[in-house]
Order: structure tokens, then C-alpha cells, then sequence
């Protein structure tokens, strides 16, 4: 299949990156961020979650993140929304679109949500029909795509009712999660043709790589060759998941962008102005970027670790 001639990339920095961080981070410290990520050209940023603080703390904050962030024209700032009380909460904060999420796995569903696949289901019933009438879109995500952390290998054909639930249920798109980047190239074709054979449009998915086996661009790529042209990614490669040990984080938005730079995709996005939002995060949580491309650049440009080595 031909590749896609513009991309759409969804930034989860702030939001899938940071709620797994140890440093706790100020409001305008996030803020700042979601700011810096806006001008360089992202036009999807997944800004907050309206959870449980006492699940992920660092979220706490969410609804302050969003009244305290520039809102650039053209944006999409997107909350997750676990249920009724975190979609009013989003509600409140004016958010763009709401994110509903469910796992793949009985087992990862229960450590994740605190229940099993049909109990999440019917709860974001109510969910998506408020959000509806709210004039909210919904996103669904799928955990474990590729592999679980308790269950091990995953069928694809699990993946293809549970993502065909969610568009019926009136989600305008799903993102597919290799939550502990245990995935391939071959897996990911594998569960694509599954997909894509079952009926599923191609124009309704979006992929979701982790980085933790170093497989996420080429996972990407593979997705990028079948048609899909949404793919999520994390400044500087924040992320991991506080329920699956071992994965580490999202694929970094500057490698992500460096392929489609030579691919000859078009994505919108600024790559000096993405730097300067990875050099300030980074600087933030004071550790190196986990993004390759941006250490390579960096060090072309004299900057050690996401730090300058000059004022």
C-alpha cells in the first residue's frame, strides 16, 4: 500500500509521559510544555487525565493544566476520561476530545482498570453517549495489542472485536497500544492484515509503540506502509506504564518526525521548535532525553544532554 502523504501526529508527552514520572512537576512547569509542544506545530496533544489522583498523582492537577495553557487555533487538546466523574471534570475544563481506554487481556484489565473487559465496556456506555450529546469526540485506546505483561502473546482477533466494539460504540478512532513493546515488524503486519481483513477501516486506526525493545520505528513504519496515518507519540520518549514493569517509554515525537522528515511525510511539526520543547523537559525532570535524534542533534549543536553547554 502506498504511504500516507501527510501524517497526524498525537502528542501523549503530557499526559501518558509524565503520569510516570517520579519528579512531580508544577502546573506551569506542564504547562509550559503543552505550550512549547503547541508552537511547534502539534495539532493533537493529549494535555491531561481526569483520574483518580490516588491512582496517578501525577494527573492531580489536570483541570489547572488546562485553564493555565495558551490554546493555539486549529488544537486539539484531549483528556482521558476513565468515567461519568472524570468526564464531567473534563467537561468543566473545556477540553477539545476525550480518550476512554480498555485492555485487550483480562488480566491487564484488572491490574489497569480494577475490572474485567465487559464490566470497562458497559461503564463507558454511559460515557460515550454523554460525551455525544456534549458534542465531545471520543478516542479509544486498546492496552496490549502486541503483548501482555501477564498473558503473554495476544490473538489478533481479541484486538479486532474489541476495536470494532469501540468505533461501533462511537469512538472515531482507535489507538492500538504495544503497551510493553514486546511487538515487531511481523507482529504488527500480522495484526494489521487481521484488522484490515475484518473490515475494520484503516482510516479509524492510529498505533501506540512503545520503545522498551527498541522495535517502535519499525513497528511504525509497518503501519505507515498499510495506510495508517495517525500515530501517537511522547516527547524526549517520556512514558512507560505504572502497570507493566519493565516497559519503558512512548517512542520519542522527535524520531518519530526525523523518519517522516526522510520518508517525505508531511506532519506539520517544527523540528527545531520540538527540540526546544524536548531540551525543556528534559532539563525539568533533569535527565538526558530518551529521544536518539534529538541526542544526535543536540550534540551537533553543542548541547550535552538536553543542557547547553553555553548561555
Amino acid at each position: 500500500m502506498k504511504l500516507p502523504d501527510k501524517v497526524c501526529l498525537v502528542e501523549v508527552g503530557p499526559r501518558d509521559g509524565l503520569q510516570n514520572e517520579a519528579t512531580a512537576l508544577s502546573v506551569v512547569q506542564k504547562s509550559t510544555l503543552v505550550d512549547k509542544l503547541s508552537a511547534c506545530g502539534l495539532s493533537v496533544i493529549e494535555t491531561g487525565s481526569f483520574v483518580s489522583a490516588r491512582w496517578v498523582p501525577q494527573m492531580a492537577d489536570s483541570g489547572d493544566v488546562f485553564s493555565t495553557i495558551r490554546r493555539y487555533p486549529g488544537v486539539r487538546y484531549t483528556a482521558l476520561t476513565p468515567n461519568e466523574r472524570g468526564l464531567d471534570a473534563a467537561i468543566d475544563a473545556d477540553v477539545s476530545e476525550v480518550a476512554i481506554f480498555a485492555a485487550v487481556t483480562e488480566s491487564f484489565s484488572m491490574k489497569n482498570l480494577n475490572a474485567s473487559i465487559a464490566a470497562t465496556l458497559s461503564r463507558y456506555e454511559t460515557v460515550l453517549s454523554r460525551a455525544a450529546a456534549a458534542g465531545l469526540p471520543v478516542r479509544g485506546y486498546l492496552s496490549c495489542v502486541l503483548g501482555c505483561p501477564y498473558e503473554g502473546a495476544v490473538a489478533p482477533e481479541a484486538v479486532r472485536r474489541l476495536t470494532r466494539h469501540l468505533l461501533d460504540a462511537g469512538c472515531h478512532e482507535v489507538s492500538l497500544g504495544d503497551t510493553i513493546g514486546t511487538g515487531t515488524a511481523g507482529s504488527m503486519n500480522h495484526l494489521l492484515d487481521v484488522l484490515l481483513d475484518g473490515g475494520i477501516p484503516v482510516e479509524r486506526l492510529a498505533v501506540h509503540c512503545h520503545d522498551t525493545y527498541g522495535q517502535a520505528l519499525a513497528n511504525i513504519l509497518v503501519a505507515l506502509q498499510r495506510g495508517v496515518g495517525t500515530i501517537d507519540t511522547s516527547v524526549s520518549g517520556l512514558g512507560g506504564c505504572p502497570f507493566a514493569v519493565g516497559a519503558t517509554g512512548n517512542v520519542a515525537t522527535e524520531d518519530v518526525v526525523y523518519l517522516l522528515d526522510g520518508l517525505g511525510i508531511e506532519h506539520g511539526v517544527d523540528l527545531d521548535g520540538l527540540l526546544d520543547a524536548s531540551r525543556y523537559i528534559s532539563e525539568q525532570l533533569g535527565r538526558e532525553t530518551q529521544s536518539r535524534a534529538a541526542r544526535a542533534l543536540f550534540a551537533a549543536r553543542g548541547i550535552a544532554g538536553g543542557h547547553s553547554t553555553s548561555t
